[in-house]
């Protein structure tokens, strides 16, 4: 059985790959996602306000009393050895590189291009096999116009794929309004793959202490329809790599996204819930479910649920979403 894969130009073993996440944190943990079985790994993700504060602090000290005496100009205050989180960064990816065979995809997590391009020079020359842009931003100002969201996020994608020779994927929001045209301007503007979809952390309210509350929830499978949706509409109409993420629990969720088109399948949850070898019980439920249906590897199945190839491709559009509320019985119902 050949699962070999095609993803961003690099030939994968399987298409099951670790997303980032707080397993990919450690040199440990990345050790620990290799022999758990993936065939790639998303390194946790760099913030842009870590690069920023880096380049602020790093600012301020090379000037602090500058204007104090005229020979202060020649002076520089010495910097502690503790790396940065930036440079811990950086390090880790130099050290995955030497420790694990399977690519290492380093992850930049913001939305604008301030502190990206050289960042993303520094994480090429570290070794990184490609890059992954976590475009999250949250236009929460009602003055934000749709179309001027959209540029900044062109233009975020244009200047890093300008700036390094590494592919890169874009980790992308399922909240713009037209996802298709949005996936082809990032395409255009050098993206050499997508991620579909970057799924939001969002507050809740504490009722008793009436503040705004930070929690994280691990993805359900149910979560995974809409990045199906919409990989099955995308899958041979863009010009490159797709991946799907969220939902990603057994075997099923995995060869359907393999079914609508995916090149790649993510996944976080399911390692967090179950442990990084959770990934092998994964890539054997997917080879026995092939096999048995006389396959002779991933690329036989994969798309072969995408719009373009069911019979019915309105199953995908607003006609079906008509028949599922008609069809829709309540035990209530009279």
């Amino acid at each position: 059985m050949d699962l070999e894969t095609p993803w961003l130009g690099l030939r994968l073993a399987h298409p099951v790959v670790a997303s980032a996440s707080p397993l990919s944190r450690t040199l440990d943990g990345i050790r620990r996602l290799e022999d758990g079985g993936v065939s790639a790994i998303v390194l946790h993700s760099l913030f842009e306000e870590e690069i920023l504060h880096d380049n602020e602090a790093t600012l301020h000290l090379s000037s602090a009393g500058s204007e104090s005496h005229p020979e202060s100009l020649g002076y520089f205050p010495a910097v502690g050895r503790e790396p940065t989180g930036p440079d811990r960064y950086l390090e880790l990816v130099r050290r995955a590189r030497e420790a694990v065979a399977v690519p290492i995809v380093a992850s930049l997590n913001g939305v604008t291009e301030t502190g990206w391009t050289d960042f993303a020079k520094l994480l090429e020359e570290a070794g990184a096999n490609a890059l992954e842009l976590n475009l999250f931003h949250l236009p929460v100002a009602a003055g934000w116009r749709g179309r001027a969201v959209e540029d900044r996020c062109e233009h975020v994608v244009r200047a890093v794929a300008k700036s390094v020779s590494i592919p890169v994927n874009v980790k992308l929001s399922p909240y713009f309004s037209a996802i298709g045209e949005m996936a082809e301007r990032l395409v255009a503007a050098g993206a050499r793959g997508l991620a579909l979809f970057n799924r939001f952390y969002q507050p809740d309210f504490d009722l008793e202490k009436l503040e705004v509350e930070r929690s994280l929830e691990l993805s359900k499978p149910w979560e995974m329809r809409l990045p199906l949706l919409w990989i099955a509409v995308l899958h041979g109409r863009i010009g490159a790599s797709l991946a799907g993420t969220s939902g990603v629990e057994s075997r099923d969720e995995v060869v359907k996204y393999l079914l609508a088109g995916a090149d790649v399948v993510m996944t976080t949850s399911a390692l967090l819930r179950n442990g990084p070898a959770h990934a092998r019980a994964l890539v054997d439920g997917l080879r026995d479910w092939l096999e048995a249906r006389g396959c002779r590897s991933v690329d036989d199945v994969r798309g072969s649920m995408s719009q373009r190839k069911v019979a019915n491709p309105e199953a995908f559009e607003r006609g079906n979403y008509l028949h599922i509320l008609q069809e829709y019985r309540s035990p209530y119902q009279l």
